[in-house]
This record gives C-alpha cells, sequence and structure tokens, in this order.
C-alpha cells in the first residue's frame, strides 16, 4: 500500500512529552482528510487494498463507488470494480450505520459481526412494536433458507415470510431477518452500466465462509482513524453508528497521539499518519454522492460548512454528489444525459476565480471521459446565481 510522508511543516504531538496537546485547525484537520483519502494526489494502488484503506465506501446507489475511486486512482477503470464483484472478491452489504457499503469480502466478514448492536437498535426502533413477542431467531432462521435458496429482493423475502408468520407485517419481517443474517447484495446490483434491484443472500452462501468468531474492534477503530483521522470519539461513533465506546479509546489511548480542535475536543490518532500543512495545495475532485468523507464526522466542518450542509444533505436522506475547491466543499454536480450529448452541470454555492473554474473544468474532462465514453458531444456548464458564464 503506498505510503505518504509526513511534511516538515505538519502538526505534531508526541505521545507522553507533553500535558498540553497541539491545538490542529480545520484546515490542518482538512488536509490531514484528503491525505488518507488519496485527494491530495491520485494513488497508484489495486482497488481492493483501497477499499480496505477506505474501510469500504458508502454504495446505497450503484454507480457513486465508481465515481469515488475515479477520483483517487489514477487509470482507474470500470472493469477494476465490476470484476472484484463478479469474482465475488468485493461484496455489497449493510455495515456502517446498517447502510449499504462495498467492502471487500474478508472486510465484510470482519466488519459484519461488529455492527450487528446497530442493526438491532434499528430493527428495535422502526419495526418493535410490529415485531412485539415473535421468535426473531426463527424468523431468521426461515430467512436465511429462502435467500439461500435463491437471491431475492427484501420485498420478495417479506411476502414469503408471510405466509409463516400471515398476521404479521412483511417489511418487518423481511428487516428482522435483514438485522439478524448478513445479506449481501448480488450481481448484476452495483455493475457499472448494468442494473436490477437488490436481491440477497447471505455472505457466507455467497462468499463460502463464515463471519470472522473474534474481530477487534480496537483494529478497526485504528483503521477508522489511518483514513480519517484525527477524529473525536463522537466522530468514531457517528461512523460506525456504535455507541459507548469511550472506554474502547482509553483502552487504545496508550497507542494513540492526541490533539485538541479549536473547540477544545480531544481528537485521536495513530501515530505517523500524513499531517500535511494547512497550506498544502489540493486540487479540485469530484466526489460521488454519500461519499463517506461527507458522513464519518459529528463535526463536518473540516470538509463541509454548516451554511451549505442543508444543500448537499437533504431532508430525505440523499446526499448529493459534491465539487471540492481549495479541499473544502463549494458546490454539487450532476450528469445530464439527452441521447448521445452528455452535459457535467456544475452549481458552485459561491462565486469562484477563473482559475478554480478553469482547473474544475479540466477535471470535470476527465470525469465526462469516464463516465460517459459512448456520447458523442459532452459539454461542461457552470450554473449558479452569481456566475453562470462557461469556461
Amino acid at each position: 500500500m503506498q505510503t505518504q510522508q509526513r511534511p516538515k511543516n505538519a502538526a505534531t504531538a508526541p505521545l507522553g512529552e507533553t500535558s498540553r496537546p497541539v491545538v490542529l485547525g480545520a484546515r490542518t484537520l482538512n488536509r490531514a482528510l484528503l491525505a488518507r483519502q488519496l485527494l491530495l494526489q491520485r494513488a497508484d494502488m489495486p482497488v481492493a487494498d483501497v477499499l480496505e484503506h477506505l474501510v469500504g465506501m458508502q454504495a446505497q446507489a450503484p454507480n457513486p463507488p465508481y465515481f469515488g475511486l475515479w477520483t483517487r486512482l489514477r487509470g482507474f477503470r470500470q472493469d477494476d470494480l465490476s470484476r472484484l464483484l463478479l469474482d465475488r472478491r468485493a461484496v455489497r452489504i449493510a455495515l456502517m450505520r446498517s447502510t449499504i457499503h462495498l467492502v471487500t469480502a474478508r472486510d465484510s466478514l470482519i466488519l459484519r459481526p461488529l455492527m450487528q448492536s446497530v442493526y438491532e437498535r434499528g430493527l428495535s426502533g422502526s419495526y418493535g412494536r410490529r415485531l412485539t413477542r415473535l421468535n426473531l431467531e426463527a424468523v431468521a432462521a426461515a430467512g436465511r433458507i429462502l435467500v439461500e435458496e435463491q437471491p431475492r429482493t427484501l420485498g420478495e423475502l417479506g411476502k414469503l415470510l408471510r405466509e409463516q408468520w400471515p398476521d404479521r407485517d412483511p417489511a418487518a419481517l423481511a428487516n428482522a431477518v435483514r438485522a439478524l443474517v448478513p445479506l449481501v447484495q448480488v450481481p448484476p446490483r452495483g455493475i457499472w452500466g448494468d442494473g436490477g434491484q437488490a436481491a440477497h443472500t447471505s455472505a457466507e452462501a455467497w462468499l463460502g465462509q463464515s463471519l470472522a468468531t473474534a474481530p477487534s474492534l480496537e483494529e478497526t477503530i485504528l483503521r477508522y482513524l489511518t483514513a480519517f483521522g484525527p477524529a473525536t470519539v463522537k466522530d468514531i461513533q457517528v461512523w460506525s453508528g456504535l455507541t459507548r465506546l469511550r472506554e474502547t479509546i482509553d483502552r487504545l489511548r496508550p497507542r494513540l497521539s492526541v490533539y485538541k480542535s479549536e473547540d477544545g475536543s480531544e481528537l485521536f490518532d495513530v501515530p505517523g499518519a500524513p499531517l500535511p500543512g494547512p497550506d498544502t495545495p489540493a486540487p479540485p475532485r469530484f466526489l460521488g454522492e454519500f461519499d463517506n468523507m461527507l458522513l464519518s464526522y459529528a463535526d463536518r466542518t473540516r470538509i463541509l460548512s454548516d451554511e451549505y450542509r442543508p444543500l448537499v444533505c437533504t431532508e430525505n436522506g440523499i446526499v448529493r454528489a459534491t465539487i471540492l475547491v481549495d479541499g473544502f466543499v463549494r458546490g454539487i454536480w450532476r450528469i445530464v444525459r439527452q441521447r448521445r450529448t452528455v452535459t457535467l452541470v456544475i452549481e458552485p454555492f459561491e462565486p469562484l476565480t477563473r482559475e478554480d473554474c478553469e482547473a474544475l473544468a479540466e477535471e470535470g474532462r476527465g470525469l465526462l471521459d469516464f463516465a460517459a465514453a459512448d456520447a458523442d458531444v459532452r459539454n461542461i456548464q457552470f450554473v449558479s446565481p452569481e456566475l453562470r458564464s462557461q469556461p
């Protein structure tokens, strides 16, 4: 895996040498995040290594992980990921925050049991009343048999389970199985250029392996910090969906570097992880929908300002595709197709300099080459109340 050297102007907090940790500002935290997310410069790494370095990629929709990998990797092609899914070396499975993530097969077997309490809490909150006095172990066992017979959508699964429990809500029954059985979404779901509903089978049946029996929560937290740190305990809890992690962090404390944020919160990190200076240049980048960078902190201001958050994170749970300018979210983007013409529409939230527009347009042309190689005409359009010119 590619390593990155700590710049000479990076902030440091040697373990055990001071009772007053170094204070890290928002720009320093931003540059640390960009470096660890492979966004200061594209990396030359195998896709599977990137998925494990990032501890997975959120993947409610099929295509955003492809955009996320394109913006992080040099020379990435859609088939580089599609082949992993088809060969069962990567899977789509509900993990952190009980949301669909794209992870390696190995990580699915490690992370799924660690997140079990997240699913059970979510099941109780959403369907608890509809599952009262129901033998959930029996429901899970019946559901496992059904999905291992053949992959099924949750709708199909609920209808079949209702044949055994006719007085119960089929959605509640299906979601009980989702919470208690590790379900993976099978291809063609998640394959670029293909489609289909999300059909599920068990991870054990799909991968031919069992879940890890003693996965390490401490190791998973260290991996999170490697990819997202420095971070607070609340940040780790937001990323994972787990609660009461303070005790675990306290056990890890002797192995961690400790900083302070500008508001006085404790920030934890793995020693030696990249921590570039705040003035490190950051090229423009296009992030796909639901990028974990925007969802993995209690305080997101290291990447997304509170002012712009409602413009990115909608009330119905959508997290829009975003542009990064100087390392921070400064707008959203989308691709519009009309027959053989494709247009990349960029909507900045604030006026951008001509240089920023030209750099975004150059990066955008690469994005269209990746996403719309079959189009005869490719356009880039800037749209905002302040800026409506096309460079």
